[in-house]
């Protein structure tokens, strides 16, 4: 038997052995483990070498099953040696880990407990020691899109539950009041439907208010990035409308983080891509960059579904290679043309 299949065939047992609730198991359950796959001999040697290690104690009242290489019936599992290698492995981690990270937590939990929190945690620490602690307050979607690339992991994937068991989260300065809505309205559009457009950018958000007026819209609103997932909604409060009849429309720069965003936004708020915007984009050189941001395939699948084809594919296609489009991408008058039609409603 090799080194590398004796070694295989140790951590298979072992994890069963972590496994088990009781704290003895029967030689048939371990040998059962491997169906026939394996000779008497390679198995009675691992066997042999957990004993050695103190990881199986036998049960010598239960006797040995009489083979040329003579194992127990019955043994002891030493929970005790497994717990002290779960114990080495987090004093390990937290030597090369941020100071800020408190894992006291782990060292009376369980081992599945750290090892499904290991890789967040993992995570959590590259964020802190490239980043350092944060000095300006986000929504928890930015700061979850920064630390894992997932803008709903810390308020709907349990992470604001492991961020408090690392003593982190107070750290992180997430904003828990979200700034009122900068909004500008279309009088003469305050009745049902109600159409609202969100932009990303402040700068096309005074773009498109010139020609507020002139549109089916009623609403135009500045999305400032990620904020908008924690107000968008204060809409209805805001402009004294009813909770019914509301469309909602966004459209942002078109690369991964503005498609996070949507997705974000998306999560709280049925809010659809502004589709001619960005097919009006698409007739445009895209800009190349931005090649370092966080892909998000689930936000992507989701977008390029409110388009057609031959869109998606050139959606994806210029993702892919590192191109993006910025919302200043259309000029004035693509955004008349845009705004007049609205065949995107």
């Amino acid at each position: 038997m090799s080194k590398k299949v004796g070694k295989i065939m140790q951590q298979k047992v072992i994890m069963f052995l972590k496994s088990k609730k009781r704290t003895t198991v029967k030689l048939n359950e371990l040998y059962g483990l491997f169906s026939g796959e394996v000779s008497y001999n390679d198995f009675a040697n691992v066997i042999q070498s957990l004993e050695q290690k103190g990881l199986l104690r036998p049960v010598k009242s239960h006797y040995t099953n009489n083979k040329e290489i003579p194992l127990y019936n019955t043994y002891r599992i030493n929970k005790l040696a497994f717990k002290d290698q779960l114990v080495d492995d987090i004093q390990k981690f937290k030597l090369s880990s941020h100071p800020l990270i408190d894992l006291s937590y782990y060292f009376s939990s369980s081992e599945s407990q750290w090892q499904k929190d290991l890789p967040f945690i993992k995570l959590v620490n590259k964020y802190f020691k490239y980043s350092g602690v944060p000095q300006k307050e986000v929504s928890a979607a930015e700061r979850s899109y920064q630390i894992t690339g997932d803008e709903k992991w810390i308020d709907f994937k349990g992470g604001k539950s492991l961020l408090k068991r690392l003593a982190v989260y107070d750290k992180l300065r997430i904003v828990h009041n979200a700034d009122p809505l900068m909004v500008a309205v279309n009088p003469k559009n305050f009745t049902p439907p109600y159409i609202h457009l969100i932009v990303e950018n402040k700068a096309t958000f005074y773009e498109f208010q010139q020609f507020l007026e002139e549109s089916l819209l009623t609403s135009l609103i500045y999305g400032s990035g990620w904020k908008i997932i924690g107000n968008i909604n204060l809409l209805q409060k805001q402009l004294s409308l009813p909770d019914k009849g509301h469309r909602f429309y966004y459209f942002g720069d078109l690369d991964w983080e503005g498609l996070s965003i949507w997705s974000g936004v998306f999560a709280k708020q049925k809010v659809l891509p502004a589709a001619g915007f960005y097919q009006m984009l698409l007739t445009k050189p895209a800009t190349s960059g931005k090649k370092n941001q966080k892909q998000n395939r689930e936000a992507l699948d989701k977008f390029t579904k409110h388009f057609n084809k031959d869109e998606a594919a050139k959606i994806e296609k210029l993702l892919a290679g590192g191109y993006y489009y910025p919302q200043e991408g259309l000029g004035r008058d693509d955004i008349v043309k845009v705004m007049e039609e609205m065949k995107w409603i």
